[in-house]
This record gives structure tokens, sequence and C-alpha cells, in this order.
């Protein structure tokens, strides 16, 4: 993905909006509001009550990390007992933006924000309004918990209408700020940087090379004593419509048969229309109940990835069928969401192939 990122266009939230968002989580409240990457659920880092809120709001287990949010300039150094010059150097490059730190925890910050770890995942949002509340909240020395505004596991949010139908009648989440749709559309890139070298426990916007181009050294993959971070379980980002991860040449003849045995199928893909009429035309039967056309650039496609997602999930189809994207180190982000989201699903295309076949 490219090393700028992009802004977004949309009006943002009222002042007179944000300033009741603060005090609403200086009061142990939980504010939904939008970043650059995703929309957030916050609460005050530093209020273990307000942190365990949004584990419940959530549905989310407590040994889960949040990352914590913090103001342009802030002093990292109150939250992290050591920032070093790899730390130092990747907030300068790329800070305000989509990369989280996971940088030692200082002792003055509760345990609850962190899943209970000695670590603390840090970073600073690019986007205005994410960064107006932050400045506004307990005067822009405070930090704000925040994993994506969605029950846990389920496809992030990326409209403010997202996180409304996400949390409709939840009492917990008293506030959602709009600021338009998410620029990035995906999560942070999390790099680790408490054991002597980089790690790259997800990725995201800000790849490896970006990385290494700062820091004179690749991150390493994640191993065994890795920490916990957001978003790394093996099944996450998911629809509740099982996802299917296809190759392209073979989509048109997958929705022929599961159409002929009656299945319901959403597709998205990022095949030309044209070339996927010219495909389906040989067979009459290859026909998706919904589709989600996608770019087929990264960035773009990354940013239209979850609201496609969603949008398919309300089709009412049986499986989405998603084109698998190029396996190329731009596309590593991307992969690494879809895979997620359709983990444990993969099995139910065979089952209903099995049942064309029988």
């Amino acid at each position: 993905m490219s090393a700028a990122v992009p802004t977004s266009d949309a009006q943002a939230a009222d002042r007179a909006a944000i300033e009741a968002a603060a005090r609403l989580l200086e009061a142990g409240e939980l504010v939904a509001f939008p970043t650059e990457t995703v929309y957030g659920l916050g609460a005050d880092a530093q209020n273990p009550l307000a942190v365990r809120a949004i584990y419940r709001a959530k549905g989310r287990p407590e040994n889960h990390p949040l990352i914590v949010h913090l103001a342009p300039g802030a002093d990292v150094a109150y939250w992290s007992s050591d920032v070093g010059a790899a730390a130092q150097q990747l907030i300068a490059a790329f800070w305000p933006g989509p990369l989280t730190l996971i940088l030692p925890r200082a002792a003055r910050i509760p345990d609850t924000v962190a899943g209970g770890q000695q670590s603390i995942g840090l970073r600073c949002p690019a986007h205005p309004v994410a960064q107006a509340l932050l400045r506004s909240f307990q005067g822009g020395a405070g930090g704000i918990a925040a994993p994506s505004a969605n029950r846990f596991g389920h496809v992030s949010p990326t409209t403010a209408a997202h996180v409304r139908e996400e949390f409709a009648g939840s009492p917990l989440v008293r506030c959602v700020l709009d600021g338009g749709q998410s620029a990035v559309g995906i999560e942070s890139t999390i790099l680790d940087l408490t054991r002597g070298r980089p790690v790259l426990l997800r990725p995201g916007y800000v790849d490896s090379l970006q990385i290494a181009q700062v820091l004179g050294v690749m991150p390493a993959q994640p191993d065994a004593a890795a920490p916990r971070a957001s978003g790394t379980l093996e099944s996450h980002y998911a629809p509740q419509t099982p996802v299917a991860i296809v190759a392209g040449g073979q989509i048109v003849g997958i929705l022929e048969k599961l159409n002929a045995a009656g299945w319901r199928v959403a597709l998205m893909h990022h095949m030309p229309q044209a070339a996927l009429r010219r495909a389906s035309g040989a067979a009459a039967q290859a026909e998706a109940v919904a589709s989600a056309a996608l770019q087929a650039e990264p960035a773009a496609y990354g940013h239209d990835l979850y609201a496609g997602l969603r949008r398919l999930d309300h089709a009412d189809a049986d499986l989405i069928v998603v084109e698998a994207p190029p396996a190329s180190a731009a596309w590593h982000a991307v992969n690494d969401r879809l895979q997620r989201a359709a983990h444990g699903s993969a099995e139910v295309l065979g089952r209903l192939l099995a049942t064309v076949r029988g």
C-alpha cells in the first residue's frame, strides 16, 4: 500500500458534538468515533471500569488487549516505560497514522487496558474528528482505549451507520460521532517493539517494507512468545454468512453448480464487470443474488472491503464467494483480513458442492 494516508472529504462532526463526547468519556461512558482505519469504541484508558464496559459491550474476552489512542504530540513516555530509538523513529515517520506500536507498559497504567500483559499498544490516529476528540478529552493528556466499534469477531465498521447497526439498543454506547467513511478501511498495522527486534503482529496500511526503510531491518513474523494483540485470532472480521475464497477462474463454474442446486450465493470480485459477464455468458445459471465489485488495487480494495462484506451479509445468501486477490506483498493486509473472515467456513463450500454431486 502507498505511504501516504488518504484523507476523508466527509464533513467532520461539529465542535459541540465532539466536546460533548469528550465529557462523556471523562464521566466513564463509551463513545464511538471515526478514525482513518475503522470506527473505534472508546473509553478512558485509565479508568478500569470504563474499559471493562468496552469488553461487555463488544462481548470481547478481557484478556484481549486494547489499543490506546493518543493526541498528536502526546507524551508517549507517560504510557510506556521504554520508548526506545526504534519507536521514536517510527513515530516521527508514521504518526499520526495507521501504525500501532506495542511497547513496555508503564507501571502507572492499569493492566485492564492491556489484557493483563506488561505491554501496551499505542497509536495516534490521523482522522480530524479523532484528533479533535483526543485534544478535548482531558485537555489532550489522556488516552482513549478503542478497539473497533463492533461486536467481537464481527466485520469492523467503516461508517457511523455500521456502528449504530452493531449496537442498536445497547445502553452502553452513549454516543456515535460521525466522520464519514473511514479513508483506509482496515485496521492499523501492529508492530511489537518489546523484545529487541521489530515483529509484525498484524499487517496493515503501513507495510513491512516501509517499516524497514525507517528501521533498516525487516520486521520478523510473530512467534509463540509474541504478546497478544488486537485482531490476530484465526477467526475474525467475519460476517454471519459463511465466506469462501475462490480463484477467479473457478467462480463461474462454482456459481453455476450452486445455483443449479438452489443455493443462494453472494459474490465479491475484483475481476472487471465486462470480463465477469463474458465468462458468465456461457453459463446461464451462473448468477449471484448480490454482488460487490471492488477495485483491483490493494488500497482501494481495502477501503471498500468491510462495507462490501456487510452489504453482502444482508443479501440472505447461503454463502459469500470472494474472488481471491493477488498473493503479492502489496495485498498482504487485505488477504490477512479475508483469510480470517473465511476461517472455518471453507468447508461450507465443500458441503454445498457435495449436495450438487449427490
